[in-house]
C-alpha cells in the first residue's frame, strides 16, 4: 500500500519507564498490528508527566526504557517515528490555541481526570492536569490522526478531541480531521491485586513487560483467585477469576482444558497458577530478548528519537502552516 493513501494514527504513552503487561493489552499490541495498514507516529508523552509528578530527574531514563519495550515490542522506528513531546514546539503552539475553544466546565466532566484524581489521591487538580485532554488533542491533530489506538478509560478524551477539531474547523476552515478512537480487543487487564482495576504501577499490581521467569511466578503465586474455592477439589468459577482471565489473553489454547479443570475440582489454584505464569513467560520471552540489544546499545535509542524528532517536526510545521493561514495569523 502506497504511503500516502494511508490513514494517520497518532498513539503515546507518558514516560513512567519500564511497561507492564497492561500497556501491552490495552494499547502498544494494538500499535504494532496498526503499523500494517497506518502512518503512525508514536509520541513520549513528556509534557504529560508533568500532569502528576514535577520531578523531572528521572524523566529522561524513564523515557528510555519506555521506548526500548516498545521497540522490543515491534514497534518499527523508521516507519513510525518515535519522538518526545517536548522536543516538538509546535504541541505547545496548537495547545495554546486549543484551550481557546473549550471550557472549564467541560474539561470538569471528563471523567478519566476524575478517575485520575482518585486513584492517585490529588488533592488540589492543577490548571496542566485539568487540561490534560486539550494538550492531547493538539498532539493528536498536529499529525492530522485519523484514528486514535485508545484503551476505553481515554475514549472520553478522544471525544474531546473531536470537540475541538470541530470547533475548529466550523471558526476558521477545515484543517483537521474529526479521529476515530480505535479500542483493542482485550483492552483492559485487570491488575494483579484482584480489585477489579487496571494494571497501574502505582498500585503495585503489575507484571513487567521486561520481568524474569522467577518474578513472574512470584507475582502469580500471590494473585487472588476464586474465593469460594478454598480447597484444591473444591469446584471452582472461573469467570470471576483473576488467573482465569490472564490464561484467556496468554493462554488461550488451553482455556477448555482449564475451565472444565477448575469447574470440576480437578485442577487445584496453585496448578493454575503455575501453568499461566509458564504461559506469560513463554510470551515475553522473545520481547526480553529483544530488549538486551537497546539495553546494551543505548546511543541507538537516542539516535532513533533524534530521528523521529526531525520527522515529527516537518509534519508539525506544515500543520501550522495550515492552522495560521486559516487563522488569517501568518
Amino acid at each position: 500500500m502506497n504511503n500516502n493513501t494511508r490513514k494517520t494514527i497518532l498513539s503515546g504513552m507518558r514516560p513512567t519507564g519500564k511497561l507492564h503487561l497492561g500497556h501491552w493489552t490495552g494499547a502498544l499490541e494494538n500499535w504494532v498490528a496498526l503499523q500494517e495498514s497506518y502512518n503512525n507516529y508514536h509520541l513520549v508523552a513528556d509534557y504529560h508527566a508533568l500532569t502528576t509528578n514535577l520531578d523531572t530527574s528521572e524523566l529522561y531514563q524513564n523515557t528510555i526504557d519506555m521506548v526500548i519495550d516498545w521497540l522490543a515490542a515491534g514497534i518499527d522506528p523508521e516507519r513510525s517515528p518515535v519522538f518526545r513531546q517536548s522536543q516538538v514546539k509546535e504541541h505547545t503552539e496548537l495547545h495554546l490555541i486549543f484551550s481557546m475553544l473549550i471550557t472549564k466546565a467541560r474539561l470538569e466532566r471528563n471523567p478519566s481526570v476524575k478517575d485520575q484524581v482518585r486513584d492517585l489521591n490529588i488533592e488540589n487538580i492543577i490548571y496542566g492536569h485539568l487540561g490534560y485532554p486539550v494538550l492531547q488533542a493538539a498532539d493528536i491533530l498536529l499529525y492530522r490522526g485519523d484514528l486514535v489506538p485508545v484503551g476505553e478509560d481515554q475514549l472520553s478524551h478522544v471525544e474531546i478531541t473531536r470537540e475541538i477539531a470541530r470547533r475548529f474547523n466550523t471558526a476558521w476552515g477545515d484543517v483537521f480531521p474529526e479521529p476515530q478512537p480505535k479500542l483493542t480487543k482485550f483492552a483492559r487487564l485487570p491488575g494483579l491485586d484482584g480489585k477489579d482495576r487496571k494494571m497501574s504501577k502505582s498500585m503495585n499490581n503489575t507484571i513487567l513487560m521486561s520481568d524474569d521467569e522467577d518474578t513472574v511466578m512470584q507475582k502469580l503465586r500471590k494473585a487472588p483467585t476464586d474465593v469460594e474455592k478454598v480447597r484444591r477439589n473444591d469446584p471452582g468459577r472461573p469467570d470471576v477469576c483473576l488467573v482465569f482471565t490472564y490464561h484467556e489473553k496468554f493462554n488461550p489454547a488451553d482455556i477448555p482444558e482449564i475451565r472444565e479443570g477448575c469447574e470440576s475440582g480437578a485442577l487445584g489454584c496453585v496448578d493454575c497458577k503455575k501453568r499461566c505464569a509458564t504461559a506469560v513467560n513463554t510470551f515475553l520471552a522473545p520481547h526480553i530478548e529483544r530488549r538486551r540489544k537497546y539495553e546494551e546499545h543505548p546511543t541507538l535509542v537516542d539516535d532513533i528519537l533524534r530521528d523521529g524528532e526531525d520527522r515529527a517536526r516537518e509534519t508539525a510545521a506544515e500543520t501550522m502552516t495550515a492552522v495560521r493561514n486559516a487563522m488569517k495569523l501568518g
